[in-house]
């Protein structure tokens, strides 16, 4: 079974409040980009394998491996060789990590025809990462709470062109909430299906570029670069490092 977990693009990010458990309360629009993807292949195997090409991951485990370890325990699945060729870039705000083990959670319901429904595998996902539960039905949604809360909405950028500059800064997520301010009066991404796209520059924010911006000049120098080549929006993804452009197709 070959499978291809895409990447996503945060169409604004707001932080409201910082919660009791320590994780915040945020707003943001998750948008897939389906031709930017890792490539996931999941084949029956006499013992759990998982292996690596492409990209380095570093760390000793993966969230592909914790995926299949939570499926393993929950339903007692066969062993399987589990291999990623990995091309989204690792601590860039495009989701890559989260992505694979979400397919990897679909993958494993589909090779052993589980028949788990998506609920249930947004609710196991959340035990991985926050942003794992969106990989699951990987339609366009506005999501808050801590990412957990999502609600569908019509947004469709078909028309238009998204280009990705990949700035090879590794960002962590801890740091950048580090120095974060919690707005919790920023609700602007309520309407944003309803916001013509040429009026986003003015409206649209992702929180984490202030503080992140003066940090890494190179971050804001790839977003101006890309307003420079026409772009009609631009924005940083995520916690970043990654910065991408709207364009309308030529």
């Amino acid at each position: 079974m070959i499978l291809y977990p895409n990447a996503k693009i945060n169409l604004g990010l707001n932080i409201l409040s910082k919660r009791d458990d320590g994780f915040h309360n945020l707003i943001s629009v998750f948008y897939p980009v389906y031709n930017y993807f890792d490539i996931l292949e999941i084949i029956p195997a006499k013992k759990f394998l998982f292996t690596t090409s492409g990209l380095n991951i570093p760390g000793k485990t993966n969230l592909c491996e914790n995926a299949y370890a939570l499926m393993s325990s929950k339903y007692n699945v066969d062993p399987v060789h589990i291999h990623l060729h990995k091309n989204i870039p690792i601590g860039s705000g495009l989701g890559g990590g989260s992505s694979d083990a979400s397919f990897v959670l679909k993958g494993i319901n589909q090779l052993f025809n589980l028949n788990i429904d998506n609920n249930t595998l947004q609710n196991i996902s959340l035990q991985i990462g926050a942003d794992c539960p969106f990989f699951i039905q990987n339609k366009v949604k506005l999501v808050s709470g801590i990412g957990d809360v999502m609600k569908e909405i019509d947004l469709d950028l078909s028309e238009y062109e998204i280009r990705i500059i990949n700035t090879g800064i590794h960002i962590s997520t801890k740091d950048a909430f580090s120095e974060i301010v919690c707005d919790d009066a920023n609700n602007s991404l309520q309407n944003l299906a309803f916001l013509p796209i040429e009026k986003w520059k003015e409206s649209i924010t992702n929180d984490f570029e202030k503080s992140l911006f003066n940090k890494y000049p190179k971050i804001k120098e790839s977003k101006q670069k890309l307003y420079n080549s026409g772009a009609i929006y631009s924005s940083m993804t995520g916690t970043g490092s990654a910065v991408y452009g709207v364009f309308k197709k030529s």
